[in-house]
């Protein structure tokens, strides 16, 4: 970067920052609404499902008086109440959800967190009571658990805590009854009563999705909890200062044929280890976790995606529960740090909490395998080395005012003749209650193996770059603005986070209206899009041109229809390539227990592989399907085909299938079974290659959880390759096995 460059990203930076700090000196915590005092309660409230009278006797009772969605804070159609009390060691909540039809109640018997096509009812805890960190936690009609954490930035993300509750379906409706350890929550450490921001909703699936809550909505003002209720009291409570060890035991048998596809099967992989996962929390709101000889296995296969004629890499999200919790903190744009880098620890160390307006993440993991993404202005690979590395990430975070925060990022990633280290800033100011700037300044310094600097092209010797990205948001009840800037230099790698794209300018503008209607209208919500994004390369050449134009419907049976159109040019390799296309989004809820759409892509399509022009059509159909309140069939299916001059290209299919049987809320099996099934036009390829290939993967998985830690799982998986001349055939198989106990000292 140039010195009047660095210049002017250092006045950009002062300007955004000033306002912050004077912002600072104002308290940032929520006040104006007194609070609703719960009562401590003697009782000892049996959690059955059942509102015993005699048990919740004095609890503060509470009623759900308002349609938030679709409605505009319009009298619910159902009655809801909701009952708080609590003693030393539990926050108790009790729900009475009413219903006119009681054999209309959306309820499957599920795992955890998979409820939210249900009928639920749920508490968001703002424990800290600055409208920056919820708690959250649900129930569908059965007493299935679904917990979240969500931020002011961040959608919620998964929590995982230990906490009691059941439900059951009534003459009446519905009941729900749940019991929440303090020890299981985070909030201040004082002497005395507290107060805590506080929701009680409920989710209502019919025609359409109704959505209520204690208090109106003001959809103007983008910071939820600032116009929550107050709850009072719990004097004696202490938050979560506990010791938590959770032992587990794995075991895994790896098979592969050492010569496909006629080998003899050989073990590649074979070991029974113990691990353990500890959690400390050294202060009320700091908790340290240090897993040894850890499982971090994702038993959660993902999804498959097409893996042809990609220009970038795939992204894949985060489902391992050491690295989710506590992930919110280190959320940003940029994506500094992405944990499913570290693909294979040997062991683990993370710190995650919030003092005050002060919130730290850091974490530490030594992995045995180096996965490196290599990004351009116009595409990236995925390449992955045999060798050891060190991760670290530190995330600090100050919050200021009442909801805008400033932060810094340090990461760190270490092997042989190897290392990426990025360190950089960032900043939400939140001016009123509908605008926001966001800015985040990144810069690194990396250097690769010889080897990987000439194999793939990459700087030699030590090198170094810079990111940055601003934006703007303004987002009322109806209209929503975004403004957009980002610069990434050729030479910057965040290693530890996801980069698939360097050496760009992006400007994107975008705009829309939205137009909502309660139920009796033709639609609940209406919205017309534009969006214009310009990227350039930093040599100032086009990378891309986008002009999008989009319309959206939501209506009865739960419908939602998509309908977009891009016009534009794209730049690949030396040559400029029309992008003009049509996307499509349809899908309908008919009943609880049918879920069907499809969406797909016709238009212009860049060959990567050939570096010349095509024409793509893309649909995707999909169903999901709940057999009874126990069975659960999922099938979704992606076909595309490309035509370039000659003739077709390539076409390629993709299935996903899933069947699972939940017997209770404690076990299921799961079968889930990915084919993909490509075909290639060889004689249109400058390079040869097969004419066919074809991937069958299949999973077969037992689960026991009595809680998210305290768990079994028995599962078994292969891998089956075909091509031209070789029909498909099994090429590995793996058996594995997970023990895990929470011990809560």
């Amino acid at each position: 970067m140039n010195k009047r460059k660095r210049n002017l990203l250092i006045s950009l930076i002062s300007i955004l920052i000033v306002p912050v700090l004077l912002w600072g000196a104002r308290t940032g915590t929520v006040t104006g609404k007194a609070p609703h005092k719960i009562p401590e309660t003697k009782a000892k409230i049996k959690i059955d499902g059942i509102l015993d009278a005699d048990e919740w006797q004095g609890a503060l009772r509470m009623t759900l008086d308002y349609e938030t969605d679709p409605g505009e804070n319009i009298s619910p159609p159902v009655e809801t109440e909701v009952f708080l009390a609590y003693n030393s060691k539990h926050l108790y909540i009790g729900f009475r959800a009413k219903d006119p039809d009681p054999t209309q109640i959306r309820a499957h018997i599920t795992d955890r967190d998979n409820i939210w096509n249900d009928d639920y009812v749920g508490i968001v805890l703002d424990t800290f009571n600055d409208s920056r960190l919820t708690h959250n936690l649900y129930c569908n009609p059965h007493g299935i658990q679904a917990d979240q954490m969500s931020t002011l930035t961040d959608n919620a993300v998964t929590w995982d805590a230990i906490w009691n509750s059941a439900g059951r379906i009534t003459e009446e409706g519905y009941t729900v009854e749940m019991a929440i350890p303090f020890t299981s929550l985070r909030f201040q450490g004082k002497k005395g009563e507290q107060t805590w921001g506080f929701d009680a909703v409920r989710n209502y699936p019919r025609s359409h999705v109704h959505t209520i809550g204690l208090f109106p909505r003001d959809r103007d003002n983008n910071c939820y909890m600032c116009q929550a209720d107050k709850i009072g009291g719990f004097s004696g409570a202490k938050p979560g200062n506990n010791l938590e060890f959770d032992p587990t035991l794995s075991g895994t048998l790896t098979q592969e044929r050492d010569d496909f596809p006629r080998g003899e099967y050989r073990d590649t992989r074979k070991r029974v280890e113990p691990g353990l996962t500890a959690r400390w929390s050294f202060t009320p709101n700091m908790t340290l976790n240090a897993a040894v000889n850890p499982d971090f296995s994702q038993v959660e296969a993902d999804a498959a995606q097409l893996n042809i004629n990609n220009q970038f890499a795939l992204y894949y999200p985060e489902k391992r529960p050491f690295f989710q919790e506590g992930s919110t903190i280190f959320h940003s744009r940029l994506r500094p740090v992405h944990t499913r880098t570290v693909a294979d620890p040997e062991w683990g160390l993370k710190l995650t909490g919030k003092e005050g307006r002060h919130a730290v993440g850091f974490f530490t993991a030594r992995d045995t395998l180096t996965n490196l993404i290599l990004p351009t202005s116009q595409g990236s690979s995925l390449i992955s080395l045999d060798m050891k590395n060190y991760s670290t990430a530190f995330r600090y975070r100050w919050d200021l005012g009442k909801s805008s925060n400033i932060g810094a990022y340090i990461t760190d990633r270490e092997g042989r003749d190897y290392y990426n280290r990025v360190v950089g800033i960032d900043g939400d100011v939140r001016f009123t209650k509908s605008d926001r700037v966001q800015f985040q300044y990144l810069g690194s310094q990396s250097r690769y193996p010889d080897h990987v600097a000439s194999e793939y092209g990459q700087p030699a010797g030590k090198f170094a770059g810079g990111a940055l990205n601003a934006a703007y948001t303004h987002e009322t009840q109806n209209v929503f603005v975004y403004a957009h800037y980002q610069d990434i230099s050729p030479n910057f790698r965040s290693d530890a986070g996801f980069l698939d794209q360097a050496g760009i300018r992006l400007y994107d503008l975008e705009g829309g209206h939205v137009w909502r209607k309660p139920q009796g209208h033709w639609y609940t919500n209406f919205t017309l899009w534009g969006w214009c994004v310009i990227v350039n390369d930093y040599r100032g050449k086009m990378v891309v041109r986008s002009y999008q134009g989009t319309v959206s419907y939501n209506g009865p049976l739960q419908s939602y229809i998509s309908l977009r159109m891009n016009w534009g040019k794209r730049a690949y390799s030396v040559k400029t390539f029309d992008d003009n296309n049509f996307t499509f989004t349809i899908t309908a809820r008919p009943s609880g227990s049918l879920y069907l759409g499809v969406s797909g892509n016709i238009g212009d399509q860049v060959d990567f592989t050939n570096i010349r022009a095509g024409d793509r059509v893309q649909v995707n159909p999909f169903i999901r399907y709940n057999i009874g309140r126990h069975l659960n069939l999922g099938i979704d299916h992606v076909y595309e085909k490309l035509n370039v001059e000659g003739g077709w290209l390539y076409t390629a299919n993709l299935t996903n299938l899933s069947i699972i049987y939940q017997f209770n809320r404690r076990a299921f099996f799961r079968a889930i079974l990915q084919y993909a099934d490509y075909d290639y036009n060889t004689e249109l390829y400058i390079e040869p290659r097969e004419p066919r290939f074809n991937h069958l993967f299949s999973q077969l998985l037992f689960s026991y959880k009595i809680n998210p830690r305290t768990v079994l799982f028995l599962g078994y998986s292969d891998d089956y390759f075909g091509y031209d001349t070789v029909p498909l055939r099994r090429n590995n198989r793996t058996f594995f096995m997970k023990l895990g106990y929470a011990l809560v000292l």
